[in-house]
């Protein structure tokens, strides 16, 4: 912020776009009544550009002490103006944690490079007939193969396995993470993040042959480090399940 800009008038947002077409909200501050004013003053300058916008929120730039996001509060916030959140973006465990809750899709930090938008008002212009539709692809199967991982996963690294498995034959190194709709399979020493069943699938396991986890959750539900240390496992062949809302760590 320079020291011309007072905090009302520094920005809490830029609005990029990426290659899919869909906008991103890339947060710079979490401050939630600044988002609503300044977004109510974007929205007036193009009501158009802000209809029915299919939005991805992005919370891994915000700085390093920010507290916790509100994340419902800011979807709503977003709805209001126009903007239908679709996904978030980030890297924080308590954000991850947050939007599984709500079933939301989860995407990692980008290291693509994308170009701020500024909203501009066009004129609509008559569209014409469209062509007779194509006849649509078959659906895709629900459940996908296993997706496996021979090489170590190192720290900073996030590994998804969509629709089906998560298999590692080798060591999960600490600040590494592990997401899989369905279960998780760990034959190393697994000291990084492992989140099982992301979209509320219940009967998700996660097996680890040497459990040093940082963090292990099944459908939103989790457990971290200094809850697992205190488990007379901590170090063991283990597999995790869920009953209810509780986790279950028993000896393989």
């Amino acid at each position: 912020m320079s020291q011309s800009q007072t905090p009302d008038q520094a920005p809490v947002f830029q609005l990029k776009g990426s290659m899919l077409a869909i906008t991103v909200l890339e947060l710079a501050r979490n401050d939630l009544e600044g988002l609503d004013r300044q977004l109510a003053a974007k929205v007036a300058q193009a009501p158009n550009f802000f209809s029915n916008t299919p939005l991805v929120l992005a919370l891994d730039k915000l700085p390093v002490g920010e507290g916790s996001v509100d994340l419902p509060g800011m979807m709503r916030v977003c709805r209001q103006h126009g903007l239908r959140t679709l996904a978030i973006r980030a890297s924080r465990i308590e954000d991850i944690a947050a939007a599984i809750a709500i079933d939301l899709p989860v995407l990692p930090p980008s290291g693509a490079r994308e170009r701020p938008v500024d909203p501009v008002e066009i004129e609509p212009v008559k569209k014409p007939e469209p062509a007779p539709a194509p006849p649509p692809p078959p659906p895709e199967p629900t459940v996908r193969p296993t997706k496996i991982i021979t090489s170590p996963v190192r720290g900073g690294q996030q590994i998804y396995a969509q629709g089906g498995d998560l298999v590692v034959v080798s060591a999960v190194s600490p600040g590494a993470e592990l997401l899989a709709d369905g279960n998780i399979h760990v034959y190393g020493p697994m000291r990084g993040r492992a989140l099982a069943g992301i979209k509320g699938n219940t009967r998700a396991r996660i097996f680890c042959q040497q459990m040093t986890a940082e963090l292990v959750s099944i459908a939103g539900q989790y457990k971290v480090s200094e809850d697992l240390r205190r488990d007379p496992l901590w170090g063991a062949g283990v597999q995790v399940s869920l009953s209810g809302d509780v986790l279950n760590i028993t000896r393989l």
